[in-house]
């Protein structure tokens, strides 16, 4: 386990990469994601668990609702101003097969380091206080429409989308992008 969190989306992904080459056939769990990225890092949870939904793994039925759940739940804490998430030991041994995380870690590798280029610190304020607690509020209502959602084949991409941009936002300070989350969420 490392001691900082991560700083940047390419950061975010050769973490997972390195959990699941670790892990290799065996699972990574969310209690194994959770030391590696830092029990202070909201960001890269908002935007683990949507790229692994955006991903061909997310057409498994039931996952992009399971995911919706964990992330209700550390969205919550950040509402609540929490600065160390927590879970629940049950959805701490929930994980992935190390392989599965791999291949996503490596598709999105390439969408990562663009991201790292495009989002960088503007209008750092507008990811602090209040904007956090809104940000979320509006993961939250993300989050409960994906059950519905799930009843049609990857149409919960599109929640996914908005709480992998708060999620971006939040990671690399960026307020014009956490400004860009919100109106892709009101949409």
């Amino acid at each position: 386990s490392r001691l900082s969190a991560p700083h940047s989306v390419a950061d975010v992904l050769d973490r997972l990469k390195e959990l699941g080459e670790k892990a290799g056939d065996g699972k990574v769990r969310l209690g194994d994601a959770l030391e590696a990225m830092g029990h202070r890092a909201y960001g890269p949870f908002f935007i683990i668990l949507p790229l692994i939904d955006i991903s061909p793994i997310g057409g498994i039925p039931g996952l992009p609702t399971a995911m919706a759940v964990v992330m209700v739940l550390l969205a919550a804490q950040l509402v609540l101003g929490h600065e160390h998430m927590w879970l629940p030991a049950f959805l701490k041994k929930r994980g992935i097969a190390g392989r599965k995380l791999v291949t996503v870690a490596n598709k999105m590798q390439p969408v990562g380091r663009r991201m790292d280029k495009w989002f960088h610190g503007r209008l750092s304020p507008l990811t602090k206080g209040p904007m956090i607690r809104f940000a979320g509020v509006a993961i939250i209502l993300l989050c409960v429409t994906v059950p519905p959602l799930e009843l049609l084949p990857f149409a919960s991409t599109a929640p996914m989308l908005a709480i992998l941009a708060f999620g971006i936002a939040l990671l690399v300070r960026d307020g014009v992008l956490m400004l860009f989350a919100c109106a892709l969420a009101l949409v």
